[in-house]
């Protein structure tokens, strides 16, 4: 899998059987621990797709699932406009 590297957002997964995209979502949620405000930046692992999910400027969204012949699921969210390299949100 790879990013599209276009003019938007985008979180992607993969996956196998009856995967939804609201539990992907609910998934990329867990990352919040790992973003730190202060400094804004990931302090451990992973936090682009959470990030993303909270970007205060984003006003267009959309999600897409494919389930293949073999079983294997994919879901892709685009977010327009996509992070910057500022605080996602103003606390």
């Amino acid at each position: 899998m790879e990013h599209s590297n276009g003019p938007y957002g985008e979180n992607l997964v993969e996956g196998y059987g009856e995967m939804k995209a609201s539990d992907v979502v609910k998934f990329w949620l867990t990352e919040k621990p790992n973003y730190d405000y202060n400094s804004k930046s990931c302090v451990k692992d992973e936090c682009d797709h959470y990030t993303q999910i909270v970007w205060r400027d984003s006003v267009h969204l959309g999600c897409a699932r494919v389930k293949c012949h073999n079983n294997w699921v994919f879901i892709i969210c685009s977010y327009s406009p996509p992070v910057i390299s500022e605080r996602p949100y103003i606390m």
